[in-house]
């Protein structure tokens, strides 16, 4: 139990989006809160979440409590994503690319969150279709979890690093 509670202290938060929504009632509006918020250790463990309530703070709270349910471990390589990969989310798609050292990560704000918090720090990406934050969030997190280190696949194929370079 205790290491569980020191790993969570490892985590850093980032409030990605926060949308105002209102329900219209017989008085007026009844305004609430929507946030989108990304947590990871900066090693390659990086998870998303929503959380909704009629304050602020409540709804971040809320959303870093999803985020660390829905917690995913990237595959990661020298700082950067081990191949090309697209993420997929409804109508938003983020196409990602491996970069060399010193590129730094050439991304658009909601995705710039989740990869910042899964610590790559050399990628390129292109966001096509829908710029909802959620959806991109999403997107992004889809492909970071379908990427597979050449160790996996080699050992899922039962061939050696060597046969499958080479």
């Amino acid at each position: 139990m205790p290491r569980f509670e020191k790993q969570e202290s490892d985590l850093q938060e980032n409030v990605v989006f926060i949308n105002r929504v209102a329900k219209v009632v017989k008085g007026g509006r009844r305004f609430s809160f929507a946030a989108v918020v990304v947590v990871g250790d900066g090693k390659g463990k990086v998870g998303a979440g929503l959380g909704k309530a009629a304050e602020v703070p409540e709804a971040i709270r809320k959303g870093v409590e999803d985020a660390k349910k829905n917690m995913i471990t990237v595959a990661l390589k020298n700082g950067t994503i081990p191949h090309p990969m697209l993420g997929v989310y409804g109508a938003g798609k983020v196409v990602m690319k491996p970069a060399a050292e010193g590129t730094g990560v050439k991304a658009g704000g909601p995705v710039r969150a989740v990869l910042a918090m899964a610590g790559i720090r050399n990628i390129l990406t292109k966001s096509l279709g829908s710029s909802n934050p959620i959806n991109m969030v999403r997107a992004t997190l889809d492909g970071l979890s379908k990427l597979e280190n050449a160790e996996t696949v080699a050992a899922l194929r039962g061939k050696s690093l060597d046969e499958i370079y080479n």
